[in-house]
C-alpha cells in the first residue's frame, strides 16, 4: 500500500464521520471556505477503503498537519512514514503517540503540550438567555477584539476572516470587550463548528464570563450545526471544568508539536 492524495470529498467525509466527535475540525475543513487550503493524504486497504487519513492545512502563517487518530494504528504509521518526505521542512502538528513516533524518524519534534479534544455531548446544559452584557460580534468589532487578544491571548490562532461568519460573541464592560469566544472552523453545510479564541481579560476572570459567552455562542451554532467541538490544553483545569459544566465531554487526547527537519534523517 502507498500513501496517496485523496481528492474525493465524499470519501473523506464518510471516513471522518466514523468518529465525528474526534474529527470536528477536519469535517469543518471540508467546507468551501477552508477546503482550498487542505491537502488530504490517505492509505487504502481492501476494496479501496480508507484505512487512515491525515490532512495538511496551509491556510495559516504556518502549515499544520492533522494526524491524531490513534485508532488507525499501524495504518497511520505507514501513512505518516509515506508522506514524511513530501511534507514542508517546518510545520505545526497535532499528533497521537503513533503518528508522533512515525514523524520523529525524519523530523525534530518540539513539544507544545498535551491537549484534549472535547465535544458538546449534552446541549441541555447551555439553555437559557445570555446576560445583557453579551452580544454577537461583527466586523466592526475587529479592532476591539484584537486589543483583547493582544492583552489576554497573545500568539493565538485568530483569523480575522472567521469574524465574518457571525459566530463570535463577546462580553462588554465600558465599551471594551472583556471576554470573547469564537470559531476556528464553521460549516453550516457539514454541520460542524470548532470553537476557539476563547479568552477573558485577566482582571475579569473568575466571574463566569467565559462560560456565559461560550454558552451564547453554542446556542447560536446549534441553530445551524449539530456537531460542536474544541481543543483545550490538558493542564488548563479551569477551562476544562468550564466546558464540562456546559455539557462538553472528552473525545480524545493528542500532542501539539512544531516539526522541523532533523539533522539525522532515516
Amino acid at each position: 500500500m502507498r500513501a496517496e492524495v485523496i481528492h474525493n470529498r465524499e470519501t473523506i467525509e464518510k471516513y471522518l464521520r466514523e468518529n465525528e466527535a474526534l474529527n470536528v475540525y477536519c469535517i469543518g475543513d471540508l467546507d468551501r471556505l477552508f477546503r482550498p487550503f487542505t491537502i488530504w493524504y490517505g492509505l487504502r486497504g481492501e476494496n479501496e477503503k480508507l484505512r487512515s487519513l491525515a490532512m495538511l492545512y496551509t491556510g495559516g502563517e504556518m502549515p499544520a498537519l492533522m494526524a491524531y487518530r490513534a485508532y488507525e494504528g499501524e495504518a497511520l504509521t505507514e501513512l505518516v512514514c509515506g508522506i514524511s518526505k513530501i511534507l514542508p521542512a517546518k510545520f505545526y502538528s497535532h499528533l497521537c503517540e503513533t503518528s508522533e513516533a512515525a514523524l520523529a524518524k525524519r523530523f525534530k519534534l518540539e513539544p507544545h503540550g498535551r491537549h484534549l479534544k472535547m465535544y458538546l455531548n449534552d446541549p441541555s446544559k447551555i439553555r437559557g438567555k445570555a446576560d445583557s452584557c453579551v452580544r454577537r460580534l461583527c466586523v466592526a468589532d475587529l479592532e476591539n477584539l484584537l486589543e483583547l487578544y493582544r492583552e489576554s491571548y497573545p500568539g493565538n490562532w485568530f483569523d480575522p476572516a472567521t469574524l465574518a461568519t457571525g459566530e463570535y460573541f463577546g462580553a462588554f464592560a465600558g465599551g471594551d470587550i472583556v471576554c470573547a469566544a469564537g470559531v476556528h472552523v464553521f460549516s453550516e453545510k457539514y454541520g460542524a463548528a470548532a470553537l476557539g479564541n476563547i479568552t477573558t481579560r485577566p482582571n475579569y476572570r473568575g466571574k463566569g464570563l467565559a462560560g456565559m459567552v461560550t454558552a451564547a455562542l453554542c446556542r447560536s451554532l446549534l441553530k445551524k450545526t449539530c456537531l460542536i467541538g474544541l481543543n483545550v490544553d490538558s493542564k488548563n483545569e479551569a477551562a476544562i471544568s468550564c466546558y464540562r459544566k456546559l455539557g462538553f465531554a472528552v473525545a480524545g487526547e493528542y500532542g501539539e508539536f512544531m516539526a522541523k527537519i532533523g539533522s539525522a534523517i532515516s
